[in-house]
Formats: structure tokens, sequence, C-alpha cells
């Protein structure tokens, strides 16, 4: 039973890798359904894992990764369609691509970076962000909407980087 949080953040790995295909066939209705059960997991997953005392230093590393690689996906083939703005891609690609390598080498160090409020809230205007803009297919109401809820999530994730690293990095 102990495994089930590290079971249920591979499962999310394996949904990034069905996010993409099914977006490139315009299965957009598939993507968000997809997109929505990786976002439950991942609220399961952490769930079961703090209440159960289930925390494994395995899942300190994959349910991160597994969350950036979901938002990589995502991020990727809108930037191919040209759904998002080239910078609004190359900056949430960079700081995802920044947290990823750092992860590892903090992890080899024996480091596990904890998640944080503003990490939690940049995740949250992500997941809005993708959903709107996968959405916007099917309401043009959404407008900008979707532009502006990642452009939020991009500076959250920016502030919760420098917070990462001021805080658990240089710190130590």
């Amino acid at each position: 039973m102990r495994h089930i949080p590290n079971i249920l953040s591979s499962l999310r790995i394996v949904m990034a890798a069905v996010f993409v295909p099914l977006f490139f066939r315009n299965k957009y209705w598939l993507c968000i359904a997809v997109y929505m059960a990786a976002f439950f997991t991942d609220l399961v997953d952490g769930y079961l894992a703090r209440r159960n005392g289930w925390i494994s230093d395995v899942g300190k590393v994959l349910d991160p990764l597994a969350d950036k690689l979901m938002l990589i996906a995502a991020l990727v083939c809108f930037y191919i369609q040209q759904w998002i703005p080239g910078y609004m891609f190359w900056l949430a690609a960079a700081k995802e691509a920044i947290m990823i390598l750092g992860g590892i080498l903090l992890y080899h160090r024996s480091v596990v970076v904890y998640a944080d409020w503003f990490g939690k809230f940049a995740s949250g205007f992500f997941t809005a962000g993708v959903l709107a803009t996968l959405l916007k297919n099917y309401h043009p109401w959404i407008g900008m909407g979707n532009l502006v809820l990642i452009g939020i999530a991009i500076m959250l994730a920016i502030i919760a980087l420098v917070h990462y690293t001021k805080k658990q990095v240089f710190s130590r």
C-alpha cells in the first residue's frame, strides 16, 4: 500500500507521454481529461503520502518530476501549435529545466527540495492556464485569459525558484 503514491506519480509520467499524441490528433477533450486526471492523481498521491506516512525519497523526486513532465508536454504542444507566445514557452521551459537539473544535483547531495506555497500556487495557475488553453478551442470567449493565467504562473514559478534557491540551497 505504501507504494501507491509512487505508482500514481509514475502513472502521471505515462499520462504526459499520452497527452502529446492525443494533442496532435486534435483530441482536445481527451487532453483535458488526461490533464485533469494527472492533476487529481497529484492531489491524491500527496494526500496519501502525508496522511499515511508513505513519504519516500523516491517519491520526493518522482512526484515533482511527473508534474514538470506533464506541464512541459502541454507547453511544448502549445508552442508548436503557436497557441502561446515563444517568450512564455521559453521562460517556463527554462525555469522547469533549471528545477529538474537542480533537483537532480541536489538529490545526489542528499538534499531534497520541498514545495512551498509559491510553487503550489504556480502549479495551480499552470493547471488553470493549460486547461483554459485547451478549452479555448470550444469557448473562444476565454480570449487572452489563458495567457494571463500562464503569465501569472510563470511569474509565481520564477518567484518560487528564487525562493527555493535562497531558502533551501544557500541556507545550508
